[in-house]
């Protein structure tokens, strides 16, 4: 086959077919399966840009920080979906930043052993950016009861958040927050899933600038990290899998 013919079939190619053909700096064997779970098959790329920083060994299992950036990808970042491949319960947010608030999240999660933790964003272009790192830990971390409900008085603290503003030199706001709720992910024996599921932040009228989903991977009294552009005032509001609401001025 001649040269020009061999170029001509390459342009043909589907671009998903393309672009899947990057190998996985991790190398693990769980990566097919969440590409076609979470991103449901969707193109992708490897992209350095997508910053995904975790400590390399969890102290403590429930409480692993996560620090997603994709500010390297501007204004085209539509979506960032992150999980931690070898959990019993992978998924821990999904985050659907508008365009007045940065595309950049920290939480803290549960992993259950050593595992490869993974950021997707993706952009108007419909292809998936994914940033990759690795955690090491002794184990147990999904699986361990929950120390909220060891707390005397707990249930009359539900929901209460607790945060500030902070002021960026770069002309906008990181929004800083923990929420009191057990976070309860069904998998220790006679406690029922009960987590905080789903997210807004909003402005002082009411409108949606963000909204973030949450699994029950995220670790308990969870905390939370945004950041806005500008200097608006703003509201979180969150509902939890039993129906319960909260709110809160930041």
């Amino acid at each position: 086959m001649r040269v020009r013919d061999l170029l001509l079939v390459f342009i043909l190619l589907p671009l998903d077919g393309v672009l899947a053909a990057q190998p996985d700096p991790l190398q693990s064997v769980m990566w097919e399966y969440h590409h076609e779970r979470v991103l449901n098959g969707e193109p992708y790329v490897f992209d350095d840009r997508v910053k995904v920083l975790v400590p390399p060994f969890a102290e403590d299992a429930r409480q692993v920080p996560m620090h997603v950036d994709a500010r390297a990808l501007g204004d085209e970042v539509v979506r960032i979906e992150a999980w931690a491949e070898l959990n019993p319960i992978p998924r821990v947010f999904s985050f659907v930043p508008g365009e007045q608030v940065v595309p950049l999240v920290a939480i803290r999660f549960r992993v259950e052993q050593a595992t490869p933790i993974r950021a997707a964003v993706l952009t108007r272009d419909g292809v998936w950016h994914v940033g990759s790192a690795r955690v090491d830990a002794a184990g147990g971390g999904c699986s361990a009861p929950s120390v909220v409900r060891t707390q005397p008085g707990w249930e009359q603290r539900l929901g209460r958040v607790v945060g500030g503003r902070f002021e960026r030199a770069a002309g906008s706001s990181r929004l800083r927050l923990q929420v009191s709720h057990p976070m309860d992910n069904g998998l220790v024996g006679g406690i029922p899933e009960f987590f905080l599921n789903q997210a807004e932040l909003r402005d002082t009228e009411g409108n949606t600038l963000a909204t973030l989903e949450l699994y029950p991977a995220v670790s308990e009294n969870p905390t939370l990290s945004l950041e806005v552009k500008g200097h608006q005032d703003t509201r979180l509001w969150l509902r939890d899998n039993n129906g319960n609401e909260f709110e809160a001025a930041l």
